[in-house]
């Protein structure tokens, strides 16, 4: 009798230990794969502002910008979007085989600017060549493309004297770089939230240097940030103080 219990207790063992091996290695594998198959940042959207139009599909294109410089963190950029600014950004970051592509949703303010300097430049009827007599292809090369009533003209410099066509240069770099740090801050808040904290400092040093085209445009994904309890506090004190800094510069 005894001899049996023994045995009945040993198969017991090794048959735990059986279902705590698959459900260990289930667990690994299913880690593996989403660690290889999953986009860093996938189940963050990187253009949060449009969260509530998604079955709002973009028109024509209409306006393009690109820039490439190799060397830069980000080159090339390459942003196209409809007269409403509903459209896509792709980039490829440097040392990273992965082109990233993600929708762009330009606010009200941002477009107005963007129509505002193309009128001052009466861009398609322009015949100006921006570029400056020197050339400063390091500081990295811009093409920007209109087109409007079947007409279409493209016009590419690195360096320009004319007031409004750096303006506009600009006004596309600061978009480049609210969704260059929205991709980047949603990478980091799905896999790296410790990196957060640091990615915070750098969208206030945006913020500061005037960086940013539209800063309200950010208060929805800073308010929901702020919030995020996968996020260091760190991080989430800091997206409150940039919510209250914007939100009085609005005044």
């Amino acid at each position: 009798m005894r001899a049996r219990f023994l045995i009945l207790l040993v198969f017991a063992f090794l048959a735990l230990g059986g279902v705590v091996q698959g459900q260990t290695g289930a667990t690994s594998k299913a880690g593996e794969k989403g660690k290889k198959n999953s986009r860093p940042g996938a189940a963050v959207s990187a253009d949060p502002h449009i969260a509530a139009d998604n079955n709002v599909k973009a028109g024509p294109v209409t306006h393009i910008y690109e820039f490439t410089r190799p060397g830069f963190s980000y080159s090339p950029v390459r942003i196209e979007h409809d007269d409403d600014g509903r459209g896509k950004i792709t980039f490829q970051k440097d040392g990273y085989d992965e082109v990233i592509s993600d929708p762009l949703s330009l606010s009200p303010i941002t477009i107005s600017r963007l129509q505002e300097i193309f009128a001052a430049l009466d861009f398609l009827n322009s015949t100006e060549d921006y570029q400056f007599e020197s050339d400063y292809s390091h500081l990295g090369n811009v093409s920007i493309t209109l087109r409007k009533n079947g007409r279409e003209r493209t016009a590419k410099y690195n360096w320009t004297v004319n007031k409004h066509a750096r303006e506009l240069s600009e006004e596309y770099r600061r978009i480049a770089n609210e969704y260059t740090w929205l991709f980047e801050f949603g990478v980091a808040r799905v896999n790296q939230p410790l990196r957060t904290p640091g990615m915070m400092d750098a969208l206030d040093g945006y913020l500061r240097r005037n960086e940013i085209p539209d800063p309200p445009h950010l208060l929805p994904y800073l308010t929901q940030l702020s919030s995020d309890e996968r996020l260091p506090l760190m991080a989430r004190n800091h997206a409150l103080k940039l919510i209250k800094n914007i939100e009085k510069s609005k005044k």
